[in-house]
């Protein structure tokens, strides 16, 4: 076996550069009361994501029953579809996570 193809490979990986969302659902905003505004601040200090968390994605799991006005980076279709049926509204939020 040539010496080249006993050497252990290494290559290039994007690890460092890999973007991770905290996923948070829907049916958890309930919790909050009605008219506030939800951004990732906001989360943090309720406790509902974790304190290093850089970036948030509404995924649309449970019902939402209050009006409320969510920033984030990311929302699912079915997310978007529940928070507007709530009469809430949303805003991206994708400079502030830069």
């Amino acid at each position: 076996m040539p010496l080249y193809r006993r050497q252990p490979k290494r290559g290039f990986t994007n690890a460092p550069f890999k973007v991770i969302f905290t996923a948070i659902n829907v049916g958890t905003l309930n919790e909050i009361e009605e008219g506030a505004v939800v951004d990732l601040a906001f989360l943090k200090e309720k406790g509902l994501i974790k304190k290093n968390a850089k970036r948030v994605k509404v995924l649309g799991g449970g019902e939402l029953k209050t009006k409320l006005t969510v920033k984030a980076q990311k929302f699912s279709a079915k997310a978007r579809e529940k928070i507007e049926a709530a009469g809430g509204t949303i805003e991206d939020a994708i400079e502030e996570s830069r």
